[in-house]
């Protein structure tokens, strides 16, 4: 959502800051990924801390594709790259919030199912485009859930931010399935498993 939202909006303001630095953007995804990972590791001691590394994280995950533009290195692999280290970091958070409550099983069972749901919402995009339907719909795209993660870490309010995420999470994959269905439904794809 947010992403559709912006778009490439933030390419201008930030594309002197990245031509200035002009290193490969697969560096800002390898960096952002081991903030990210440290994210994970310091929100199962410290709320607040892992709340500001998740959002140092993400601006550097952001920082990745708008140097791949503006510099004229867009990759497949870039791409690709991004992809799955965007996935272990996602595992990463959350695990590291279901660390932190880890004496509260509703709180375990959220966080773990927030995560099911984060993994089936990337999972069905790529199976939709390896379909050769796209696949961007739903509330709850990587983006909302950095954010939501990091308000909730650094207001102390994991608990209910993982009830909202958990809920909205699964629901963006209902979403997902029913863009596909509709896409094939009209297109005559075979709707087989």
């Amino acid at each position: 959502m947010i992403s559709s939202l912006l778009g490439h909006s933030l390419d201008k303001p930030f594309a002197p800051l990245v031509r200035k630095i002009n290193i490969n953007p697969n560096i800002f995804t390898v960096f952002g990924f081991a903030v990210t990972a440290a994210a994970g590791a310091a929100i199962s001691q410290n709320l607040r801390l892992g709340g500001a590394l998740i959002l140092a994280g993400g601006f550097l995950d952001m920082l990745d594709g708008i140097a791949a533009r503006t510099n004229g290195r867009v990759t497949d692999f870039g791409a690709f790259l991004d992809s799955v280290l965007d996935r272990y970091s996602d595992a990463f958070l959350f695990l590291g919030a279901a660390w932190y409550l880890r004496e509260d099983l509703t709180g375990v069972v959220l966080s773990t199912g927030t995560l099911v749901g984060a993994f089936l919402i990337s999972y069905s995009r790529a199976r939709a485009e390896g379909l050769g339907k796209e696949c961007k719909s739903g509330l709850m795209e990587r983006p909302e859930r950095i954010l939501l993660l990091a308000l909730g870490a650094l207001t102390g309010w994991l608990l209910p931010v993982l009830w909202a995420m958990f809920f909205l999470t699964h629901i963006t994959v209902i979403q997902r399935l029913y863009h596909v269905w509709s896409l094939m439904s009209k297109g005559g794809g075979s709707g087989q498993a």
